[in-house]
């Protein structure tokens, strides 16, 4: 009796244990934990273990494959298993980029885990998200985590609270709205509505977290879909397989149920990057991070719902780059500074004469040299104010308002170029080892 009993619990063990290898589970009592993130111009970057390895990934609504940036080693930083090679596709045109593919990997973010991950190895230099964040990040992961659990995203206090299904208590909120989720491809839809071009229009976006404007829209005559009013033509960032460009506008209106906002940002990427995604039925474009950070959340895609709730950021203005400059992280560069804690701040005297009182006085100054940030323009807009001014593509930005630029992060600098129209922007740069000063003032165009 007691030998079938152990064999009954060693059956039922070792079938918890296969079931639990290829989903994630919380390794702890409450079956729940919280996790602090970095939101960094409006992106959700978590600390995800890969195979014992801590790295950077984004949490990205809107991508269905787990996917880890150009590593040149990465077989053997990671100990991949299995890989094969694969070919992903995805916005920046209707190309593939070559990946390599890798079983049975194990992720862990806090006390959630995973024993069996596939992951997907891109190596193309172009799709590395670390110059544009002034932030290294490795990696992206969306599905694989949010199916599993439920995932409540508060971007107040910037935690994730991570909960298996069964233990997940809901609590009422009279304030919250709640939508239904659409999946294609195990990517979140939501409804909303746009006021545009004097029609209230309908609207199935994609939830794109790891998209950093406001809204994303594909252009449609038929449906009214198509910028009105001022815009300009601009870079609005990197997809899977490319840079994409198009048209930056504002909206009058954008709704989700009840929640309602005037003014709001609005790209129309050009339709020659967007060919990919305007094959999913009826899909009008993405909601991204300016918009959903105004709002915690709570993800349970088991029963294809999201609770919303209005927080801090809910009021914030729509503001846009007025500047015309985008800004990267270029590496280091070497700084020379005054080495105080050594004595740099002293002076000596020496008596040169002993019959009259003649002194000498004598630097003792010590200099220390840093590696301090090298941010640089990566791109800019063809009319813009900073192009007006004379400002080039790879122009080494060197100080900002008299300010050097090595107090700052990307992510203070870019947010000056946000700032109300009038604002004056003074840079000293380098360009071929010459160091030049510009002036111009933040224009607003929309």
């Amino acid at each position: 009796m007691k030998k079938t009993i152990l064999l009954v619990c060693l059956f039922l063990s070792q079938s918890f244990f296969g079931f639990a290898q290829d989903k994630f589970v919380i390794q702890n009592k409450k079956h729940s934990d919280k996790i602090k993130f970095k939101l960094i111009h409006n992106l959700i970057v978590i600390p995800l273990e890969v195979n014992g390895v801590t790295l950077s990934f984004l949490l990205d609504t809107g991508v269905s494959k787990p996917i880890i940036f150009n590593f040149l080693n990465v077989s053997n930083t990671l100990k991949l298993k299995d890989p094969e090679t694969i070919y992903l596709r995805g916005l920046g045109g209707d190309k593939s980029v070559e990946a390599l593919k890798s079983g049975n990997n194990i992720l862990k973010l806090g006390d959630a885990i995973k024993l069996e991950q596939d992951l997907y190895a891109v190596y193309n230099s172009n799709l590395s998200l670390a110059p544009r964040l002034g932030f290294p990040v490795h990696g992206i992961i969306g599905y694989d985590l949010f199916k599993d659990l439920i995932v409540q995203i508060n971007y107040s206090n910037q935690t994730i609270i991570l909960t298996e299904p069964a233990f997940f208590k809901k609590k009422p909120c009279k304030s919250c709205e709640y939508f239904d989720l659409k999946f294609h491809k195990r990517k979140p839809y939501i409804q909303a509505n746009v006021s545009l071009n004097q029609k209230n229009i309908p609207l199935k976006l994609l939830i794109d977290s790891g998209g950093s404007d406001s809204l994303w829209l594909f252009e449609n005559d038929s449906i009214g879909l198509s910028p009105e009013g001022n815009m300009f033509h601009d870079f609005l960032g990197h997809g899977l397989t490319g840079s994409v460009y198009g048209h930056r506008s504002k909206v009058k209106s954008f709704s989700l149920k009840s929640f309602e906002f005037k003014n709001v940002n609005v790209a129309f990427p050009d339709s020659e990057f967007t060919v990919f995604a305007q094959r999913i039925k009826d899909r009008n474009g993405s909601i991204a991070g300016n918009i959903l950070k105004r709002f915690n959340m709570t993800f349970d895609y088991q029963k294809g719902q999201l609770r919303m709730k209005k927080n801090k950021y809910y009021n914030e203005k729509f503001s846009y780059n007025k500047s015309g400059i985008e800004l990267a992280h270029d590496g280091m560069r070497t700084v020379k500074e005054v080495d105080v804690e050594s004595g740099a701040d002293k002076l000596s005297f020496q008596k040169k004469n002993q019959s009259k009182n003649v002194f000498s006085v004598k630097s003792t100054e010590r200099y220390k040299i840093q590696l301090k940030p090298a941010y640089v323009i990566a791109e800019i807009r063809d009319n813009s104010p900073a192009s007006e001014a004379g400002l080039m593509v790879d122009d080494l930005i060197l100080s900002i308002n008299g300010k050097d630029t090595k107090q700052y992060s990307l992510q203070e600098i870019l947010e000056m170029f946000y700032e109300d129209n009038g604002r004056r922007i003074k840079l000293k740069i380098e360009r071929g080892g010459n160091i030049m000063y510009f002036t111009f003032f933040l224009k607003a165009v929309l």
